[in-house]
């Protein structure tokens, strides 16, 4: 499962920079041509999509390394690392193109080409499909770095959506209407923000160890409930390290058990929990007597 989540998340990765590269040097090039400085501040964006992606690819290549002696726990915290390397670089790209923007609304120049829209329209179309395949796959493998780099692709195509609804305005309105593209750009950079800041909230959460949904927890508590002999469960502490989760429990014996038996117990606790769920890289069970005794 390990070798076919890394092969899938890379693959979604590299398809990002591919599509990237090309989009970024298209954009960019189409903007000048054509006058409009939201299709160039489009450009840019793209250019922080390509960084983003390669630093997903690091971060999911760190993560599948297995523990040693330095990390013991093996190196998943990789990933929210990268995804909130990701969040950062959308917020630092949601500035530039806002600061751009205002400062560009305030000075005179032409309308942009008519065929410049139909640029953005095909860009929406790509980014929006390559949104929709990473995100998919960000959340079939559990990635918060590749879900990341899936809404940094989302943000691409929010922008160009804004830039060609802007340049619409400026080819309607003409000349009174020149600076409308701009203006769209810098609604797009708040969208941009606003998910730059969402990415980077989840991937500090798993950085901090949040704890994960109650259902989770619930569920795990069950198995362990479930297994004979079990009394009781007094505490149960889950943790993610990338795909892989590490639960921590004191499990409630007979407090008349010997060690041995209270180790069988302890040791079919942590199989049962491993089996029906995978993702559960390892239990650590600490026996407590039960406190009804």
């Amino acid at each position: 499962m390990s070798d076919d989540r890394l092969h899938r998340s890379l693959r979604a990765t590299f398809l990002g920079m591919v599509v990237n590269t090309l989009l970024a040097v298209g954009k960019m090039a189409a903007g000048i041509l054509g006058q409009s400085h939201a299709l160039v501040a489009d450009g840019v964006e793209s250019l922080a999509d390509l960084f983003s992606s390669v630093i997903v690819w690091r971060g999911m290549v760190i993560a599948a390394e297995p523990a040693d002696d330095d990390h013991p726990y093996g190196h998943g915290k990789a990933e929210p690392l990268a995804s909130a390397m990701v969040a950062t670089l959308l917020l630092l790209a949601a500035v530039w193109i806002a600061a751009h923007s205002v400062r560009e609304i305030f000075r005179p120049h032409a309308a942009p080409a008519p065929w410049t829209l139909a640029v953005l329209v095909l860009v929406v179309l790509v980014k929006e499909t390559l949104f929709r395949f990473v995100l998919r796959e960000g959340v079939s493998v559990e990635s918060s770095a590749v879900q990341g780099d899936a809404w940094h692709h989302r943000s691409d195509a929010i922008t160009s959506l804004f830039a060609g609804i802007g340049i619409a305005f400026a080819l309607v309105g003409g000349p009174d209407y020149a600076a409308a593209d701009d203006v769209a750009a810098l609604l797009a950079s708040g969208v941009i923000a606003w998910n730059g800041w969402r990415l980077l909230r989840g991937a500090f959460g798993e950085l901090m160890d949040t704890a994960p949904d109650f259902a989770l927890v619930a569920e795990i508590r069950g198995l362990a409930a479930g297994v004979p002999q079990v009394r009781g469960i007094e505490k149960c502490f889950i943790r993610k390290m990338g795909w892989h989760l590490y639960v921590d429990m004191h499990v409630e014996v007979d407090p008349q058990m010997s060690v041995e038996q209270a180790h069988r117990v302890a040791h079919t606790v942590k199989d049962t929990i491993r089996v029906r769920l995978p993702k559960v890289r390892d239990v650590l069970v600490h026996i407590e007597p039960t406190r009804s005794a």
